[in-house]
């Protein structure tokens, strides 16, 4: 068997991807006796490439995939794309105006055929990126949200809603984008906070008797103000109600209406209404009859309402005039600095205008209640449990969904106007005939419906409802859902919703938030910062398994994560550690021919197996309960730390030195079984390292499953845990550490062998070190033990502490005492000194004061640091007397 010297991640991970989906191996196995396990992926965007969010989350699903495949289950990953109608037909309009041209100037079925050829020709970027992770989704279910059969469910469950009174039409105050010119639900609105202003207007009384003070942060929405509001309790206006000011700028007199609305203590207790333009003042207006004024149109210029000097002018720049004609009419009282949350567009950035605007609503209330229920009752589990509460207080505080978008991109509103009498009918195609005038003419609602809106129906459109498949009926509800906590109103709550509704069943029975995945420094990882790095690159530069184990290992349970390169190299050692011990083990067993016929067990190869029956069972319970990280810990301590660094050392001591071929023939079976079995326990989180060595093995050891992908997932076997093999070793394993590091204090060369004296606190501890002490002379590097209860400590020799064992080491005729006395006196000095400059520095105030945190800890680490150093050299010179 030639392995090469380097671990080849690039080949290793082209050839098993082949070969698993080649073999179909991705697909669930047929036997619908068994429960099934199944998800759904979160759909990427069509238009998306892949990121570092979508790296946690996707290895995150194939983890429980892989882990759940490997244990016999049917295991389904139903992969998909979105149709991103804002995204998708912005990236196309882009490509456009490099023609010098608009979606207008080409028309709605133009733009919509160049999406599709768009999307055709780039959109499985993303889905070609999500095979270089290594996902093993069923590639040949892939589902589109615009898919002919996902686009006839959309349909159906629109027409159902509308029939039930569910879903409607109204003129209501929304999130309007002036740039996609559509509306937004409230969901896809992102606030920053922005230092603003305040600006203090007065709003003379039309009698001349003076003026009160109006506060805003947007004095170009006062164009479309038709009252002032103040609140009825409020001593200091109550005689202003009824009377009329003149609205500035507009020149035209507006009532002062009473409402309980007025914040009494906000700025000056009185509020100008702007029934168009702002969601409360379009409550205060229906409640007082006032006109709804739009003074700007869908790109936020000012229109026809506004005064003619101002028409025409983006909404930014407008406000620049009216402060300026305010300030030059003295009627601009003052102006405030003000720390404001503004709404800005989740696709575009832009600042998003309220405004009024006949929009399509689903009412969200009555479908809310059994949502709500599934959740109390604990059918649906939120994972970490702190999220159940963040869902709750969205559900019993929902709002009507805006549903309607005012693109082109996307499932055309299936609603249908009379062309005779402007009746509407909600159908699946286009009427016949008009019900009431009998006119065959229709025109369809140009609107499309939100994204959101195929996506809610995907647990269950995307196993062929509303047909009653075998594959709905078998795989729904699914297993889990993984996901960002970012979208748990968007999307989790709502497929809840929808499942419940057109299934009567809940859509999973559990929900796996994953955090953000952010810089070092703790920011979002944004393409504006420049901190979010290509995994592609780090795949090229790493291979998929370094990455996808980094990630797995630095971030906990439902937390944010932390990337940097050097996370990334844990990973790429990891593989290395593993690929440089199969590689030892091959090179060490190529001449020793077969396998035993009879096992002969020692210690090594009896506490080697207990404790891969220990880990067995602990990664298999954090597999199963979603602790992806604490099972990357536990394989990643068993593998270096307990399989590399102690058991093939021991091996390695048999290969070298012993002559009986039935311990040889046990050594390599031991070897090759524990490696095998641990490739099986590693697959889910590296699956192409993994399916390689356990290939490799495979060749020279009896192992009847196909590949490591669908292997039986180890079993525990509770008769090999065997506590006093496991308690002798760990303190053969101290005992060696310990004379390990007394070497290192002094620098003793490795290729020296040491004697040592050890003094046993029982007798039982002697008849162990009489049984076991080769051990401690192979690994420790120890010629001569002398050992005994009652050991008095030689002279010139330091000690250490195993447990409530001593072990001390002599140092006569190994070093020159006096010399290393005069060299360990000058290394005493010198860190006595550097431990000065550090304390003066942590003492000083100023310091203290004026240095970055990050500085001062670094300061008080090399402090720690310098005084161990200190503490060790103090007490090796104590040591030689």
């Amino acid at each position: 068997m030639e392995l090469e010297k380097n671990y080849n991640a690039k080949d290793t991970e082209n050839k098993w991807y082949n070969y698993w989906q080649e073999n179909g191996l991705f697909a669930p196995k047929e036997d619908r006796s068994q429960k099934p396990f199944t998800i759904v992926i979160p759909p990427p965007n069509v238009t998306g490439i892949l990121h570092m969010g979508h790296v946690l989350n996707n290895t995150l699903q194939d983890v429980a995939i892989r882990y759940h495949r490997m244990k016999g289950r049917p295991t389904l990953w139903i992969p998909g794309t979105d149709h991103a109608g804002i995204a998708t037909q912005n990236r196309v309009e882009k490509d456009l105006k490099k023609e010098g041209k608009s979606r207008y100037d080409i028309g709605r079925e133009a733009l919509v055929k160049r999406i599709w050829d768009w999307k055709k020709e780039k959109g499985s970027l993303i889905i070609e990126q999500l095979k270089q992770l290594g996902c093993s989704c069923d590639w040949s279910r892939e589902r589109f949200t615009m898919d002919k059969e996902l686009s006839h469910a959309v349909k159906k469950v629109f027409i159902h809603l509308y029939e039930k009174d569910l879903i409607y039409k109204g003129k209501y105050i929304i999130n309007w984008c002036p740039r996609c010119e559509t509306a937004l639900a409230n969901d896809e609105v992102e606030y920053t906070d922005q230092k603003g202003k305040l600006w203090h207007i007065k709003y003379p009384f039309e009698d001349g008797s003076g003026y009160i003070v109006i506060a805003t942060t947007r004095p170009e929405t006062m164009l479309g103000d038709v009252a002032v509001a103040v609140n009825p309790s409020d001593q200091r206006h109550k005689e202003y109600i009824g009377k009329n000011v003149i609205l500035p700028v507009m020149n035209k007199p507006i009532p002062i209406i009473a409402d309980d609305y007025v914040d009494k203590e906000f700025g000056t207790g009185c509020v100008k209404i702007t029934p168009a333009h702002d969601p409360n003042d379009f409550e205060v207006g229906i409640r007082h009859d006032l006109k709804q004024l739009l003074v700007m149109d869908q790109n936020g210029k000012i229109n026809e309402n506004g005064p003619a000097h101002l028409q025409g002018l983006d909404r930014f720049e407008a406000r620049k005039k009216i402060i300026e004609q305010l300030t030059e009419e003295n009627l601009l009282e003052k102006v405030e600095d003000h720390d404001n949350s503004v709404g800005h567009c989740y696709r575009c950035d832009t600042v998003i205008e309220p405004y009024l605007s006949d929009q399509w609503f689903v009412r969200m209330k009555p479908l809310s209640h059994r949502a709500i229920k599934v959740v109390e009752d604990g059918e649906v589990r939120f994972v970490p449990e702190r999220w159940t509460k963040v869902y709750m207080h969205w559900m019993n505080n929902i709002r009507d969904w805006c549903i309607s978008r005012q693109i082109w991109w996307g499932h055309r509103i299936p609603a249908y106007y009379c062309s005779n009498c402007q009746g509407v009918q909600v159908a699946m195609d286009t009427p016949a005939e008009c019900p009431v005038c009998h006119c065959k003419e229709f025109s369809q609602d140009e609107d499309v419906l939100d994204t959101w809106f195929s996506s809610w129906l995907w647990p269950f459109s995307t196993l062929g409802w509303p047909q009653k498949t075998a594959d709905l009926e078998y795989f729904l509800p699914t297993s889990v859902l993984i996901t960002g906590y970012d979208i748990i109103y968007l999307w989790v709550a709502r497929m809840i919703m929808a499942t419940l509704e057109f299934e009567n069943k809940i859509p999973f029975d559990t929900v796996f938030l994953n955090g953000l995945v952010r810089d070092k420094q703790g920011r979002k990882m944004s393409k504006q910062l420049g901190n979010s790095p290509d995994p592609i690159d780090i795949i090229d530069k790493y291979g998929a398994d370094a990455l996808r184990f980094s990630m797995i290992f630095n971030t906990p349970k439902g937390q944010d994560s932390y990337y940097s390169d050097e996370i990334v190299e844990i990973g790429r050692n990891f593989c290395n550690k593993i690929w440089n011990a199969f590689r030892f083990i091959v090179m060490n067993i190529e001449n020793i021919d077969g396998l035993p016929g009879n096992l002969h067990f020692d210690l090594a190869d009896k506490w080697i197996y207990a404790r891969l029956n220990q880990v067995t069972k602990e990664v298999d319970e954090h597999y199963k309960n979603l602790r992806f990280n604490d099972a990357t810990q536990e394989l990643m301590h068993f593998i270096w730390d307990e399989y590399c660094s102690w058991y093939v050392e021991m091996a390695k001591e048999k290969f070298y030195n012993e002559k009986d071929s039935e311990i040889l023939l046990t050594t390599k079976y031991v070897l090759l079984d524990v490696m095998q079995q641990a490739m099986r326990l590693l697959h889910p989180v590296m699956p192409f390292i993994s399916e390689e060595i356990f290939q490799l093995i495979k060749q020279i050891f009896p192992i009847e499953d196909q590949a490591c992908i669908i292997a039986t997932f180890p079993v525990i076997q509770p008769e090999m845990i065997d506590n006093q093999v496991l308690s002798t070793m760990a303190v053969l394993q101290e005992t060696i550490t310990v004379i390990r590091n007394l070497r290192k204090q002094i620098n003793i060369s490795p290729a020296l062998n040491v004697d040592i004296h050890i003094k046993l606190a029982n007798d039982t501890q002697h008849q162990l070190f009489l049984e076991y002490d080769g051990y401690v002379k192979k690994l420790a590097k120890v010629g001569k033990i002398t050992m005994g209860v009652d050991l008095e400590k030689p002279a010139s020799s330091i000690v250490a502490v195993a447990g409530d064992i001593q072990i001390y080491l002599p140092l006569q005729g190994l070093i020159d005492i006096e010399a290393e006395k005069t060299k360990l006196e000058k290394q005493k000095d010198k860190l006595e000194a550097e431990l000065k400059v550090i304390h003066g520095k942590l003492s000083n105030d100023n310091f203290i004061n004026n240095a970055k945190p990050e500085v001062i800890a670094k300061e008080k680490e090399k402090e720690e640091e310098v005084a161990t150093k200190l503490n060790t050299v103090l007490y090796v010179i104590e040591s030689l007397g």
